[in-house]
């Protein structure tokens, strides 16, 4: 008998032939039967796919058992390649693939092809008993129609498999190192980084501009149950409460969180067959695509243009649907309105309509109710949670994984290391770096200064001296360097100055931003040929130049549009174009009354502002670009757009105080909401001109961002801002705003300014609590109220802040409800606080401290009797009505009991009620505390 090392070594170019033209399956398959090592398997995906395949054949053939695994791989892939390879592997495999008796190889069939897989099951009420294994021997027991409708749906699924591997398997990436524009692409296995996923348990969008949400939630510390990561592959995981996997799922995160790299990577490994194998099919479409639908049709008529191989097996797999699943990609993309009020009724397959109530149908699951459905979106766009089973967030990513991303982003090591510690050692880059995109893109502009083959003195020390410090800076370093490769080729020398390589630049630059800017305000992302040379940008001139790393080509079977390489960057280039076009101190600010307010200007020179209509939705889109704007205005005012810009025209004169002036009457006289007045933080930071914030600052008094999820780059923002104000905050209101430890790690130098300050249910920790006890002993502080009720100090936290307030001379009022703390967080309290002068209010309500504790909680009344303090819930009158109007508000808004932050308070308000319930005096505190004991227990419930 032939070995299995004597047949490949024999056939070694014909299988070279066969699969050498799409490696990856058999790569992937060899590497997750240790065929190949995961490094050396990770080598191979970079090389041409004729050496890999040859080199992977060769490391086969170095053993007889390595050489047996290979064909039993070669079995199992053998679908994804052409039909000369499946007679060979019928022929040679089934007697050399392992050493184990006939029978057991076809019967057993391998753990990856169980015999009841999705295909089998789409006719199993036809032929109960088939299976794919028994296909090639069991043709006689099948009929004929049957047989045939089946072979000719496997063949369809393996082409589109194949399809979607080669159109998953590439993600876009920056060919660091080369003086050349260059838009190459490097495998989702080496390049993809995970990304931290978890069950959005708020189940309430942010209203904050998504942009800057930068994974608000990271890291986050429930008081009794932290996050629970998720991979792509686990959305569809059964459910702890019913015990049965969603049908709807809603994976909602900021633009360039990585939601579609992440459904990439998921269709990616179903393609590859490792993943999601209870689906046949999986139909992934993108609203981008959708966009170009104008024309009422079916979801037949959809998925068979979408899907051209697919169309004749189509009906066959609404058969089963079961086993189907579509991945709706960028809700927020869609330029249509859906109407998710509309009238239920059930809607067939064939059934013509608008290509919006087609997606409304299938999200409600008035069409096609069996299928699975994953509808990725950003927190802004309306996608009611009542049509979903589970809703997930993208939070980006954490520490360790900005520099597993830094890392695999260069193949230098030491490049990757240099830049990561430039990364990690400027904290406002650090910060940026979470969200994957902004990695991307720090990652894209580093290279440029860090790389050895490339780096140019000059330009390194300019950037130790001047590291980029905000958003628009790392866009604008980004833009630049596709810029200069592209001017610098063949032509210039290293040492062109800037403003010569903008002047080379200037033409084509202007017209993207021409044509960025006023499709933003249309909210248009797509654009045909015909679009792009209205604007004088020539399609045919995109590939070779800087272009290609501004605008991508959508490559599909019926259309070729374009679009940029993310919203981020059109809004950047679009603010670039106003930036160079608005001079006037008046059409500067008329400009910010109509991108932040929607008020049009009465009277203006400018173009750029005219016959512009937005309404409130619009303005919250263009918060983004408005940040961009006031980053790039800084960067023309220092003369670092000059070659864009004609210096003569130039009225800088009085430019910083007229915005100082604009930015101070907006705090001072108009009421904002919560993001629009943080979003004015952020522009003065983007900004980040001293005299301006000096003039603006001042008139900041109080600042309430209750209930907003707040980031790392929001508290920067603050930090910034309120730094450059003399004097005290009346009031900071972040109470549910989930800024973390190293949120408030961020304001430290501002909190000591705090009179009032609110840090409830922040996701803080014992180590949040030695920092406010460091404020608190601070000779600076004037902290007079400070609420930390709902965060997880525990006893080590709480001793550190009576240790604190020994001395403190200021805190008249402290709120620590529900914060973990026990009898040894008692300590201290009696010693510590019976020196303490200033304080008269303690609540400690919700906390379990035990006999001892409450000894010496009682001791401390003695010691201090004009200190009042709160142990129990009926012992303040004004305390239960404050909690029962909290769980009226629960009541009244049913998505905050989906919160596990309230769940877990409500039942430490009930456990406490219940501790003191048969103590308590009649009267009105009695039948307060009976009334929230009800009440709390009904929404339990």
């Amino acid at each position: 008998m032939t070995s299995a090392q004597q047949l490949l070594r024999s056939q070694r170019d014909q299988l070279l032939n066969w699969t050498c033209d799409h490696p990856t399956p058999l790569l992937r398959w060899l590497r997750d039967d240790e065929v190949l090592s995961p490094s050396y398997y990770l080598s191979l995906l970079e090389k041409s796919p004729s050496n890999a395949v040859a080199q992977a054949l060769e490391l086969a053939c170095a053993s007889e058992e390595s050489s047996l695994r290979f064909l039993q791989v070669l079995r199992e892939v053998q679908d994804y390649y052409c039909k000369d390879l499946h007679i060979w592997v019928d022929r040679h495999c089934r007697s050399n693939a392992n050493r184990q008796p006939p029978s057991e190889m076809v019967i057993v069939e391998d753990k990856h092809k169980k015999p009841k897989g999705p295909m089998a099951k789409l006719f199993k009420k036809k032929n109960k008993g088939f299976s794919v294994a028994e296909e090639v021997k069991g043709k006689k027991n099948m009929k004929p129609t049957r047989s045939q409708m089946m072979a000719n749906l496997k063949v369809r699924i393996s082409a589109h498999k194949t399809t979607l591997l080669k159109r998953m398997e590439e993600l876009k990436c920056y060919s660091e190192g080369s003086r050349e524009a260059s838009n190459t692409a490097s495998h989702i296995e080496i390049r993809y980084t995970d990304l931290f996923v978890t069950e959005d348990n708020d189940f309430i969008d942010s209203s904050q501009h998504e942009y800057f949400d930068l994974a608000s939630r990271r890291a986050r510390i429930y008081v009794h149950q932290s996050c629970q990561r998720i991979s792509p592959s686990q959305l569809l995981s059964p459910q702890e409460t019913t015990g049965q996997p969603p049908k709807r799922v809603k994976v909602k995160g900021i633009a360039g969180i990585g939601k579609s790299v992440a459904v990439q990577r998921l269709v990616y490994e179903w393609g590859i067959g490792k993943s999601m194998r209870e689906f046949t099919c999986i139909f992934n479409l993108c609203f981008r695509e959708l966009n170009l639908i104008e024309a009422p049709l079916s979801l037949l008529e959809l998925l068979g243009e979408r899907f051209r191989y697919l169309k004749d097996a189509l009906p066959d797999l609404f058969t089963a649907p079961r086993s189907l699943l579509f991945i709706l990609d960028g809700l927020d993309e869609f330029k249509f309105f859906l109407n998710w009020n509309s009238r239920d009724k059930n809607i067939g397959v064939e059934s013509k309509m608008p290509v919006s109530e087609l997606i409304v149908a299938l999200i409600k699951g008035n069409l096609l109710p069996e299928v699975s459905v994953i509808l990725t979106t950003r927190p802004s766009t309306e996608a009611p949670k009542r049509f979903f089973q589970r809703c997930c967030v993208v939070l980006g990513f954490e520490e360790n994984q900005v520099k597993e991303y830094t890392t695999k982003f260069y193949k230098d090591r030491q490049v990757a290391e240099k830049v990561y510690d430039y990364i990690s050692n400027n904290d406002n880059i650090f910060v940026l770096s979470f969200i994957p995109l902004y990695c991307h893109i720090i990652c894209m502009a580093m290279a440029e200064f860090f790389s050895s083959a490339t780096q140019d003195v000059g330009d390194f020390k300019s950037l130790e001296l001047n590291p980029p410090r905000t958003v628009s800076e790392v866009y604008f370093c980004y833009l630049f360097t596709a810029v200069k490769h592209h001017a610098l080729r063949g032509s210039a020398e290293k040492s062109t100055s800037r403003s010569e390589v903008l002047s080379q630049a200037k033409k084509q630059l202007t017209n993207l931003g021409k044509l960025a800017y006023e499709n933003l305000l249309q909210k248009k992302i797509m654009f045909s040929r015909e679009d792009l040379e209205s604007y004088g940008v020539t399609p045919a001139k995109i590939q070779g130049t800087f272009l290609c790393q501004i605008l991508h080509p959508l490559k599909e079977e019926t259309v070729r549009m374009f679009s940029f390489f993310h919203l981020t960057v059109q809004e950047h280039l679009g603010a670039l174009y106003c930036a160079i076009n608005l001079f006037s101190q008046e059409d500067i600010t008329q400009a910010l009354n109509l991108w932040c307010f929607g008020l049009d200007p009465p009277t203006t020179s400018s173009t750029l502002l005219k016959n512009i209509e937005l309404n409130m939705d619009m303005l919250e889109s263009l918060q983004m670009f408005t940040r961009f704007f006031m980053g790039l205005l800084r960067a023309r005012l220092e003369k670092q757009l000059d070659g864009l810009v004609e210096t003569s025209m130039e009225e800088e004169n009085g430019v910083l105080t007229s915005l100082g002036l604009w930015f101070q009457d907006q705090f001072k006289h108009r009421k904002m909401e919560n993001e629009t007045a943080l979003n004015l933080l952020h522009c003065l930071m983007e900004f980040h001109m001293k005299e301006t914030t000096t003039i603006a600052a001042p008139k900041i008094k109080k600042l309430n961002l209750f209930k907003m999820k707040l980031s790392i780059v929001d508290c920067a923002a603050m930090h910034y801002v309120l730094k450059f104000s003399p004097h005290t905050l009346q009031e900071l209101n972040l109470g549910y705003s989930n800024i973390g430890n190293r949120g408030l790690n961020r304001l430290r130098p501002i909190l000591h300014r705090c009179e009032t300050l609110y840090l409830r249910y922040n996701s803080l920790d014992w180590e949040a609590a030695i920092l406010e006890s460091a404020v608190l002993k601070s000779n600076e502080c004037q902290v007079k109220k400070l609420f930390m009720c709902g965060n997880n100090l525990g006893p080590e936290g709480v001793n550190e802040l009576w240790t604190a307030l020994e001395h403190n001379t200021t805190v008249e009022e402290i709120y620590l409800d529900i914060t973990g703390i026990t009898e040894k967080g008692t300590q201290n309290i009696v010693n510590c606080l019976g020196k303490n002068t200033s304080l008269r209010i303690l609540t400690i309500v919700g906390n379990d401290i035990g006999k001892v504790g409450r000894e010496r909680v009682r001791e401390l009344e003695k010691l201090r009797p004009d200190l009042r303090i709160i142990s129990n819930f009926v012992d303040d009158l004004g305390l239960l009505q404050a909690y029962l109007d909290w769980v009226e508000e629960i009541r009244v808004d049913r998505d905050q009991m989906d919160s596990v932050k309230n769940v877990d308070a409500l039942q430490s308000v009930l456990k406490g009620l219940q501790e003191v319930g048969e103590n308590v005096e009649k009267g009105q505190n009695a039948d307060k505390a009976m009334e929230l004991h009800i009440k709390i227990e009904e929404l339990l419930k």
